[in-house]
């Protein structure tokens, strides 16, 4: 959702008061930034697996057509993110054959680490070395965690908290909750006072101590609380952390989030620095856990949340799938039970902004690579708001924005099960052959035209996401209102400015309790339809204009 991140930095202080050319290469060719796309040829060699045993990684190949070579081998590559084909480092040979196998160390926390590589088969032919196989990255990371910690797991209802007041977030029996860290903040020696040093893969590294403390506090007040924690992981700009931020982000444009510098040395290493260390601090221990990791916020929304300077959808998605894959990569290797999820957000197949992408053509490309290079479990986040924001009713969509085809311009909470749907394509799904663990990691609703229609459409979400199967977190967008946003009539907290509570307050708090069916019925006398015959049966309601009755 498009919304200022200052609350969440000022939740920080009062908690720690407290307590393209890289991968698309290897598929396409993008010139001018025009997305000129030509399909590589020759990659006769295919990467079945490349996982870890012991202190080794073993990838196995096949070939149903054997490429031609000078001298009869296979050469193995490991390349950085940012590299393009046989560049990096032979890592081992093997005879050519049409089943082969190559074995090499996996030199993890050393300055030769292969943890987060891309690999790929060479063949040495007319005196060159041509690259004959798809890249492939490690796709059992989990096998060498030591700090794995049991997931904390024990309802879906959650909340985006715009305060520290763990009382009201237990009286509504909240379960979850998320936060967001900035990378540019936490690097450097800050003032020097307080610098937390950190040693990887052969290099040192320097975080800031005061600005951590925040993040301290906030980890290890939920902990405290028995609060789910999904920490998403914004790339700000700051002095400290300029090698963070892509070469393609470098412009004048201002926003929350830009992309991940996947595209240079030090950032790649800095950016794998930064996944590790977060997952050292925040896997048990003293300061608690983080469950679930969300890489990037709403990516698809360019200009705003992962900002490139490139409007070329292949490049934009295969170098933030880079970036996915380290943090996915260091994380699982430390606590092999987080979670790492991709996010987007609710604009399916229609753009608000002509200089964003749809998040279905996103999530497609971005599965496309994910499979091509080494299918992972990972997860998504998405935020399906009404449409437009300040819509009212939940249950009952324009059909403009809203309808219950593939095509729809929006996912909102009426539609849900059209993504839910897709996931369960076979090409979408983890490893295991499960659905993939679906959040959706922001929700609200406006009472800006009547706290009556709040609570019914939060009442109706709550139902359709908690009658889905797939889906495993509802977390709401803040418990207040905020000033700024009721200017453009949106006020989705379950609180008033002052503190007093709304309708919806109630409504929240007993919605998936044994009182549920009291609320359900109360939802259902303002819709005028039963709420759960609308979300078993998947009633669609659509209306022509703004009003309820169009």
């Amino acid at each position: 959702m498009r919304k200022g991140s200052f609350f969440k930095k000022v939740l920080g202080a009062v908690l720690t008061a407290a307590t393209v050319f890289a991968a698309v290469s290897s598929h396409s060719l993008v010139t001018n930034n025009e997305g000129a796309v030509a399909q590589a040829a020759g990659r006769v060699v295919s990467i079945n697996s490349c996982t870890i045993s012991g202190d080794q990684v073993v990838v196995n190949v096949s070939a149903g057509t054997l490429p031609s070579s000078d001298d009869g081998k296979y050469y193995l590559y490991a390349d950085e993110v940012y590299q393009d084909g046989t560049v990096g480092t032979v890592v081992a040979t093997t005879e050519r054959a049409g089943n082969a196998t190559f074995t090499f160390p996996l030199n993890f926390y050393s300055a030769e680490s292969n943890l987060s590589k891309k690999f790929l088969v060479a063949v040495k032919s007319g005196g060159s070395m041509v690259q004959v196989s798809d890249e492939h990255y490690i796709t059992n990371p989990e096998a060498i965690a030591t700090k794995t910690v049991a997931r904390n797991d024990h309802g879906m209802k959650g909340i985006l908290p715009n305060s520290a007041d763990e009382a009201t977030f237990k009286d509504l029996g909240i379960a979850q909750m998320v936060y967001n860290l900035y990378m540019g903040d936490i690097v450097g020696p800050g003032d020097g006072s307080n610098v937390v040093h950190f040693s990887y893969n052969g290099a040192d590294y320097q975080f800031n101590g005061a600005a951590l403390a925040q993040y301290d506090g906030f980890v290890r007040w939920c902990s405290i609380n028995n609060f789910q924690l999904t920490m998403t992981i914004l790339n700000n700009k700051t002095e400290a952390g300029a090698d963070l931020i892509h070469p393609l982000s470098r412009d004048e444009h201002v926003c929350p989030g830009y992309a991940m510098n996947t595209k240079e040395d030090a950032g790649t290493q800095h950016i794998k620095a930064i996944a590790a260390f977060l997952a050292q601090r925040y896997s048990g221990g003293a300061y608690g856990t983080v469950d679930n990791w969300v890489i990037g916020n709403e990516v698809n929304a360019r200009t705003e949340w992962y900002y490139m300077n490139s409007t070329n959808l292949e490049l934009n998605v295969s170098e933030y799938v880079k970036a996915f894959r380290i943090f996915y990569n260091e994380i699982k290797a430390v606590n092999a039970n987080a979670r790492v999820y991709t996010s987007f957000d609710q604009e399916w197949c229609r753009k608000s902004n002509p200089g964003c992408f749809m998040s279905k053509e996103y999530l497609d490309r971005f599965n496309y690579y994910m499979n091509r290079e080494g299918n992972v479990d990972w997860s998504l986040s998405v935020h399906p708001y009404n449409a437009p924001l300040f819509d009212p009713y939940a249950w009952k969509q324009q059909s403009q924005y809203v309808s219950p085809s593939l095509n729809t311009p929006y996912i909102t909470m009426e539609n849900i099960y059209i993504l839910t749907d897709y996931m369960c394509q076979a090409s979408f799904l983890a490893p295991s052959g499960n659905v993939r663990n679906i959040s959706l990691s922001e929700i609200g609703f406006t009472s800006s035209f009547g706290e009556d229609a709040q609570a019914a459409s939060l009442t109706y979400a709550y139902t359709m996401a908690e009658n889905n199967p797939y889906i495993s977190s509802f977390i709401l967008f803040r418990e207040t209102d905020n000033a700024h946003e009721i200017e453009s009539h949106i006020a989705q907290g379950l609180k008033n400015l002052d503190g007093s509570k709304k309708m919806s307050y109630d409504f929240y708090k007993y919605l998936g309790t044994a009182q549920a069916a009291t609320y359900k019925a109360q939802a259902s006398q303002i819709i005028g339809q039963d709420v759960d015959a609308l979300v078993t049966n998947r009633t669609f309601l659509s209306r022509n204009g703004w009003f309820l009755n169009d």
